[in-house]
């Protein structure tokens, strides 16, 4: 059973996912401030991640922060609707995926089965695939490791899954939305721009290469393509 971590201080919101989630065959633990919340998804013993943005203590950005600075769980942001700078600053921070409030129990759980979904399907591609190279840059799929002329990138799980889709489609133009299932195992809805900050956060980490090109070029209003 998949265990995820709740970080929000809503208790009522708490019990109730934990009965809901239960039911659907994951097991959920919630903690209400940011500093607990913290220490309990560096422990190892969570497979995912639901922050809220809003937290006593620590807020989700600040500890969406230190996440990232030691672990590559998938993380989930709830965000309040209407303020895509939330999710933007989230997804910035290194946000797997981000889900606004208030939301539907169903369409919370489909967000979570579609980051595992995604996470599972990219485990079995990697075996197939093995590693893949293009220029100095190196993916391993089965280690989950990315190597940058010998030197290994800390890359979140929608960051791998962005790459992986773009170094298997080396060259070519792949659209947002072949991304976004990739990456997060869904479609993009309107106005989202997930895709966009995964690649935005890939450029910073891939940095130019030595003829001080891009990695990643992007085709206006079409997608990205990864270049020889």
């Amino acid at each position: 059973m998949k265990s995820i971590l709740l970080i929000d201080d809503d208790y009522e919101l708490g019990e109730l996912l934990q009965e809901y989630l239960s039911m659907e065959g994951f097991a959920l633990t919630a903690v209400q401030d940011g500093e607990s919340g913290l220490q309990k998804a560096l422990s190892g013993d969570y497979d995912l991640v639901l922050l809220d943005v809003m937290l006593p203590k620590m807020n989700g950005f600040e500890v969406l922060k230190r996440i990232r600075a030691e672990s590559a769980i998938p993380v989930i942001m709830l965000t309040a609707r209407g303020e895509s700078v939330d999710r933007v600053l989230g997804l910035e921070h290194g946000a797997d995926d981000y889900i606004p409030k208030p939301y539907h129990h169903h369409e919370l759980v489909a967000r979570i089965r579609a980051l595992f979904r995604r996470i599972e399907l990219s485990g079995d591609t990697q075996k197939a695939a093995g590693v893949l190279v293009v220029g100095e840059l190196q993916l391993n799929s089965s280690k989950r490791q990315v190597l940058l002329d010998g030197e290994e990138l800390s890359l979140t799980g929608a960051e791998f899954g962005v790459l992986e889709c773009l170094m298997e489609n080396v060259g070519e133009l792949v659209d947002k939305d072949t991304l976004s299932l990739a990456a997060l195992g869904r479609r993009l809805m309107a106005y989202d721009r997930s895709i966009d900050m995964h690649v935005s956060n890939l450029r910073k980490k891939l940095g130019r290469r030595s003829d001080d090109s891009d990695w990643i070029k992007t085709v206006r209003s079409r997608g990205y393509m990864l270049a020889h």
